[in-house]
């Protein structure tokens, strides 16, 4: 199997170790993650203290994965997708063995789609992008770079997601609508209208 490097340490990255290990894809190294209050392993993984040592774990190691949470900002993995790209690590796609991808469906590198989460034909989804627990992403929806799309979350046919956005658990896109970028959409919301870029989204419209 191929060694993988997961960045980040806490709750999120957990839930990712559990979906490497359902596969038989790659074998996880370790995680790094800058936190001082991190533990020094988690799920038996060891922790690496300090991005730094980044250069030579890319030297025995060829893929690594954003395994940080996204619900306030994406900037965390933002930045960290850009650092591993910065040392030519390879970001590979992974899905859970309990999640359905479909062949028709485009995904970019570095994301994302756990269990049971349903990507239908003629999506596409782009990099960096969580597909969390249960999602369906429908078919010919767009989901933009650095989005993450929530628990049982339900992005409808033809809706588009712009980049950067975050999409509560149970929330709905309706078919067709158009979700801007660096938007928020609270959990269980019902949007059934447009939404423009950076509008935070509580209730349903």
């Amino acid at each position: 199997m191929n060694k993988i490097l997961l960045i980040g340490a806490g709750g999120h990255a957990r839930s990712c170790i559990d979906v490497i290990e359902q596969g038989s894809c790659f074998s996880i190294v370790g995680l790094v993650d800058n936190d001082k209050s991190a533990a020094t392993t988690v799920l038996g993984y060891p922790v690496f203290p300090n991005e730094s040592e980044l250069s030579s774990l890319r030297e025995r190691i060829d893929y690594a994965l954003v395994c940080i949470g996204q619900i306030e900002s994406p900037e965390p993995r933002i930045r960290n997708f850009e650092l591993l790209k910065k040392f030519n690590f390879e970001l590979p796609i992974v899905s859970s063995p309990l999640s359905y991808v479909s062949k028709h469906a485009q995904l970019e590198e570095g994301v994302i789609v756990m269990h049971y989460a349903m990507i239908n034909t003629g999506a596409t989804v782009g990099k960096n992008c969580i597909i969390n627990s249960g999602a369906i992403v429908e078919h010919d929806a767009i989901i933009g770079n650095y989005c993450h799309i929530s628990t049982n979350s339900v992005v409808n046919g033809g809706a588009t997601i712009g980049s950067r956005s975050f999409v509560g658990s149970g929330a709905v896109i309706r078919e067709g609508v158009s979700v801007g970028k660096d938007c928020v959409i609270g959990g269980k919301c019902f949007v059934s209208s447009d939404i423009e870029s950076g509008e935070i989204l509580k209730d349903g419209r």
